[in-house]
């Protein structure tokens, strides 16, 4: 496929090439995660360290990385193996999957003043009820990992794949609304000390958690009490690094790319998440269409393509096959339009295009082979 070039003539890979950040929004079900993986082999081919890191990925895309399962920390991808399919390799890529659960262990485990209260946050019964629903925010997990790639390792690039579009939403949003949290009036009644009971919940709930403790031995009032003293001592060094996470989205070594299909449905998608970007001071400046059809008649009408062909295959094998590439030159058609209407809106370079291919990526050849469209 013949590489596509902004109005400045660069390539994907020269755009790139600063880029410390990259991080992929877009619809669910266009190969956002795959054009994840593909983006960080590709840069890794060109001598960088890269670690990507994915969400929920499935099980193919860990077996395309010739592993078995992909592990909460990064991971690097064997240069034998790579060397026995064929990939060429200048720098190293790694890669992980997003423990949402270990990832927040891990901040407060990294912010607890002392290894006595660090054990007993982390053995709190309303911290393992609440850090298993707020790590179930794959948002806010996934910018704490960036943070501690970016901050504590010395990878040259991270790739980060993310949520579907409306929830990435989240994902742009998440260190603001934590920051909104920790230093809201709500968290500040917890904390202040003394007459939690009498001030929060009243003495008729105070009996019911009292009566609860006595059946079930589980001390509710106790449990929540316990967990915000201790939290205390870790909110400073939360609220920091969240506010350093919010700066680091906005860096501007930091890019957002979005990754869609010509389908219309995952094109407003597109449209939408780059209004959000831009509305929110982010740098989207690339765009990634998947699975474009490019078959087409080559400005023949379809009869024209039924006689030529019939003579090698005969009129009714010929008049089959002109009548498939005939629906095949009118979604080619849709998509280009589509992708033209979506660069237009979205006022960005011209997009970067891959084409539709016929089987799902099995291996790090096919991975490669993504890249190749990406970086052609």
């Amino acid at each position: 496929m013949t590489a596509v070039k902004d109005r400045a003539g660069s390539t994907l890979a020269s755009r790139l090439r600063p880029m410390r950040v990259v991080v992929c929004v877009g619809a669910g079900g266009v190969g956002k995660t795959t054009t994840s993986a593909a983006l960080a082999l590709g840069l890794a081919q060109r001598g960088q360290k890269v670690a990507v890191v994915t969400i929920d990925p499935a099980k193919r895309l860990a077996a395309a990385l010739g592993l078995k399962e992909l592990p909460g920390e990064p991971v690097r991808i064997a240069a034998k193996l790579l060397a026995d399919q064929g990939v060429a390799m200048e720098g190293e890529l790694w890669a992980m999957m997003l423990d949402a659960k270990g990832t927040f262990d891990g901040i407060i485990a990294s912010l607890a003043p002392d290894e006595h209260t660090r054990d007993e946050i982390l053995a709190n019964p309303v911290y393992r009820e609440l850090s298993t629903a707020v790590a179930g925010s794959h948002e806010l997990s996934a910018i704490s990992k960036l943070y501690e790639l970016y901050e504590h390792h010395d990878f040259d690039v991270i790739v980060l794949d993310t949520p579907p579009s409306r929830n990435a939403l989240d994902f742009l949003s998440a260190p603001k609304r934590l920051l909104g949290f920790l230093e809201g009036r709500a968290l500040q009644v917890f904390l202040a000390p003394g007459g939690i009971t009498a001030r929060l919940f009243g003495r008729g709930t105070a009996l019911v958690f009292s009566m609860f403790a006595r059946v079930t031995g589980v001390d509710m009032l106790s449990d929540l009490s316990t967990f915000f003293r201790l939290l205390s001592g870790v909110l400073e060094g939360f609220g920091d690094r969240t506010r350093r996470v919010e700066a680091l989205l906005r860096d501007e070594h930091t890019v957002f790319a979005i990754v869609t299909s010509p389908e219309p449905a995952p094109a407003r998608e597109a449209a939408y998440m780059a209004e959000r970007l831009a509305h929110s001071g982010m740098n989207g400046s690339e765009l990634i269409v998947n699975r474009m059809h490019d078959s087409d008649l080559q400005g023949h009408s379809q009869q024209e393509v039924a006689d030529l062909l019939s003579e090698e295959l005969g009129e009714s094998l010929a008049a089959r096959v002109a009548e498939n590439l005939a629906d095949f030159d009118a979604l080619s058609r849709r998509d280009r339009e589509t992708v033209k209407r979506l660069a237009h809106t979205l006022h960005r370079r011209e997009p970067v295009l891959v084409p539709y291919l016929d089987e799902d990526v099995q291996d790090l050849r096919g991975l490669a082979h993504i890249a190749e469209h990406l970086f052609a």
